[in-house]
């Protein structure tokens, strides 16, 4: 059979199919595809929205070799992930434990705890502000006042900013890993558990040897998560923060947004996406090589 008698073949089959997705299809390469494109044109160009674009070759992309405030940026941004992704990731996996041990009114404390991740972000960084005021007005230095500790400058801090941020975002997200990691508890076998305690292993053991490793898909999936958003951090920083103090929560993000937006060097800016958009990818992948790998455990 030929090639274009094996295509009508299956035209013939799934036409629906193919008719029902061309609007998708044309959506994806209008709002998808083409930017991607048009995007990794303009870091070869200089562009200021206002003109026409200049040829410039490979000048954006030495500029960033240069760059030490693109380089602070992206070393803040691992910072960042560093304080967030295992944080999120434990936090939510506490929270999905106490809601599957079986604790009474579990429903009214899994809609709590998932609270945060439907109320608006803007809402809980003006509380954030709020608690961790740099001023004996805050909470958190009102509280830590009562035992006798100075009033912390938090937000106001080079070396307290960023670590503070990353709280707000372990609050946002937590309840969303959370939910994750509770179907994943409700999908391992009870039997392996009644086994377990049958051969006289405690819950400590039973945990490690049992639930964690059973769980490795969610762990698996959260990371990735957790990691691509760790590295697109913009709104605490653009909201508390604006980059400092002495460009302390300057995120790759926030000064690709500055870079874009501010300053209207739109060229430099994909430039910069498109560093982040390696950075992702080379992560992502080692995180599949080392956590993805097919389990017998199922």
């Amino acid at each position: 059979m030929t090639l274009r008698a094996r295509l009508k073949r299956q035209w013939d089959r799934n036409a629906i199919v193919y008719i029902f997705l061309i609007p998708i299809l044309i959506h994806f390469a209008i709002f998808q595809v083409y930017p991607f494109l048009l995007s990794f044109y303009l870091t070869f160009m200089d562009w200021k929205v206002i003109g026409e674009p200049e040829f410039v070759g490979l000048k954006h992309w030495e500029y960033f070799l240069s760059d030490k405030l693109a380089w602070k940026a992206i070393w803040n941004t691992v910072k960042f992930s560093v304080y967030y992704i295992v944080p999120t990731m434990a936090v939510g996996l506490i929270l999905a434990l106490i809601i599957n041990s079986g604790v009474k009114m579990a429903g009214f404390f899994k809609g709590i705890f998932f609270l945060p991740v439907v109320t608006s972000f803007v809402i809980i960084a003006g509380i954030w502000g709020w608690l961790f005021r740099g001023t004996e007005e805050g909470m958190i230095n009102y509280l830590i006042g009562l035992i006798g500790i100075e009033p912390q400058l938090f937000l106001s801090d080079s070396s307290q900013a960023l670590p503070v941020l990353a709280a707000l975002s372990v609050f946002k997200v937590a309840g969303s890993t959370m939910i994750y990691y509770f179907a994943g508890l409700q999908s391992i076998d009870k039997g392996l558990y009644e086994a377990a305690k049958m051969d006289g292993a405690s819950t400590t053991k039973i945990f490690w040897k049992v639930t964690f490793p059973l769980l490795k898909p969610i762990h698996f999936y959260v990371a990735i998560t957790t990691t691509i958003g760790s590295f697109q951090i913009f709104d605490s920083a653009y909201l508390l923060t604006g980059g400092g103090p002495n460009y302390a929560t300057t995120t790759i993000v926030y000064y690709l947004y500055n870079q874009g937006f501010t300053s209207l060097n739109l060229s430099y800016a994909a430039v910069l996406s498109y560093v982040l958009f390696f950075i992702i990818l080379m992560i992502s992948l080692l995180q599949r090589r080392f956590l993805g790998k097919e389990s017998n455990l199922y």
